[in-house]
């Protein structure tokens, strides 16, 4: 399972604002750092938009939904990732991963398993 989830950077009045970037830029850091050691993470980065120097995303990797979902669901996840959630762009972040001569899952809600 494959997770991107985008977030912008706070703007101050006046624009950009250097400290909540800064303080994004750490807090991404340390949710990579908190997902990494759950049961069931492949692998993840935190990248920066090219053109859009504003825009942030965390993508990471899991063996499947339910690691993900309880990895969130941790003490760690709701005391340092979630808080970071309220900058995420508003657009699902979670899909399967298409590989030669798989199967696509159902169009269906997913529960945690």
């Amino acid at each position: 399972m494959l997770v991107l989830t985008r977030l912008r950077t706070p703007s101050g009045p006046t624009g950009p604002d250097a400290a909540a970037e800064d303080e994004l830029r750490q807090g991404l850091l340390r949710a990579l750092a908190i997902l990494a050691a759950k049961p069931g993470y492949v692998g993840g980065q935190v990248g920066r938009n090219v053109d859009d120097p504003g825009l942030w995303v965390l993508t990471t990797r899991w063996e499947n939904v339910g690691s993900y979902r309880r990895a969130l669901g941790s003490y760690e996840g709701k005391m340092h990732i979630q808080p970071l959630m309220v900058h995420a762009v508003d657009e699902p972040s979670a899909y399967e991963v298409v590989e030669e001569g798989t199967d696509l899952n159902e169009a269906r809600p997913r529960s945690i398993g």
